[in-house]
């Protein structure tokens, strides 16, 4: 298993070994202790799938309490992933990182607490699967505008389409006026 530092290094992309013979294949999807020897030293206690249509971008999503981090990866299909530090006292405050992730390649990607999360699919459909480090409280739920100029992230969105987007991600705030982590 190997544990790539992005630009920003607390988010890291995890390539696992991958066992394939004529049967199908094995692979860990997560072992603690290899985890925790690559700096992911959380529990994780929720466990959470979605499946989407092409052109679904959703995001930017966070908590401002009960942060969650996150351990993504996709089962079927293929997803541009982004991870936005949302951490004023970072010096990558405002930076994101994007991966995608494809089920074939069955890679992962850790988004630590105090970071927005977003994908968009550019398969078909895609389904993700995600753990996450603390529970997800609706209250607490915040949304950054996926497009915000100040971020500048560069989706990979097909020519000719507009994102499909839920009203929540639709109608977010800028950075500037989103609640952020000290």
């Amino acid at each position: 298993m190997k544990f790539i530092r992005t630009q920003i290094p607390e988010v890291i992309l995890i390539e696992p070994d991958v066992f394939e013979d004529a049967r199908g294949f094995f692979m860990e999807t997560y072992h603690e202790q290899k985890y925790r020897a690559a700096g992911i030293a959380y529990s994780f206690v929720q466990d959470n799938h979605s499946r989407s249509i092409q052109g679904t971008l959703r995001g930017l999503h966070y908590q401002i309490t009960h942060s969650q981090g996150k351990l993504v990866r996709v089962v079927a299909g293929e997803i541009y992933d982004v991870a936005v530090d949302l951490r004023r006292s970072s010096p990558t405050f405002g930076k994101w990182v994007g991966s995608r992730l494809t089920a074939q390649s069955k890679n992962q990607l850790w988004i630590p607490p105090a970071f927005a999360h977003g994908f968009y699919v550019l398969s078909d459909w895609a389904e993700v699967l995600y753990k996450a480090t603390d529970i997800y409280a609706p209250e607490a739920e915040r949304t950054v505008i996926w497009n915000d100029p100040d971020i500048a992230i560069e989706w990979p969105i097909i020519q000719g389409t507009a994102p499909i987007l839920s009203k929540k991600d639709a109608t977010a705030r800028p950075l500037k006026d989103a609640e952020v982590y000290v």
